[in-house]
């Protein structure tokens, strides 16, 4: 008995001590200060946006993905905090959660961070191709219907949802036509395995997914 019970204790403690190193490993990002100059002509940007469905597995670099995030819905006027990307009154209802190969996490532009969510490779469950798997970045819309003040659950919720999703993924397309990335906006998600594994709250709901990375054969 006193053998068995000895063999749980030591199971334990490996169970918890792999538990330790896994939350150990996944922390914060602070990501360097974005870039707010320079870049493609926008009429130039605008005659290259395509969608693309092949990439490189290289990583985006610290920098690249900062400018990316603030292009997306970062703050472009400190003094109000309003983004980027425009939202129906102010409400700022959509977040950015960003999977890359070593976890999952939220954008957080008022810091310029990268808010730890989830652990792994996630990028498998961001979309149904296959390309979304070895892709370096997955982008996940995910709209906050608590800060919609004013609009109950429904079709009006579900319009401004949308709406201002397509504003933030079209920054998404201007932005790598710039800087020569590759991208493509996916609504062919299994919203609730991804759900789930972002850890996400009842009234949060994802939208759309976006895959960004370097062109295939670069």
């Amino acid at each position: 008995m006193l053998r068995g019970w000895t063999k749980w204790l030591a199971c334990a403690a490996l169970l918890g001590a792999a538990l330790a190193v896994q939350a150990q490993e996944q922390v914060d990002i602070q990501l360097p200060p974005p870039r707010q100059e320079g870049g493609m002509p926008l009429l130039a940007a605008l005659k290259l946006r395509q969608s693309a469905r092949a990439f490189a597995p290289d990583a985006l670099a610290p920098q690249m993905l900062s400018d990316l995030l603030w292009a997306a819905a970062g703050i472009n006027r400190p003094e109000s905090g309003k983004r980027t990307a425009p939202t129906a009154r102010n409400w700022q209802e959509v977040d950015v959660y960003v999977v890359l190969a070593e976890g999952a996490y939220r954008y957080d532009a008022q810091n310029n961070v990268l808010r730890a969510v989830a652990s792994g490779d996630l990028r498998a469950l961001t979309g149904t191709q296959d390309f979304v798997a070895g892709a370096p970045v997955n982008l996940v819309f995910v709209v906050d219907t608590t800060r919609m003040a004013g609009v109950g659950p429904g079709e009006q919720q579900t319009l401004y949802a949308g709406t201002d999703t397509g504003f933030i993924s079209e920054n998404v397309y201007l932005f790598c036509a710039s800087e020569g990335l590759a991208t493509v906006v996916r609504g062919s998600v299994d919203r609730e395995k991804l759900g789930t594994a972002l850890r996400l709250a009842p009234e949060q709901r994802i939208i759309l997914a976006q895959t960004v990375g370097y062109p295939a054969g670069r």
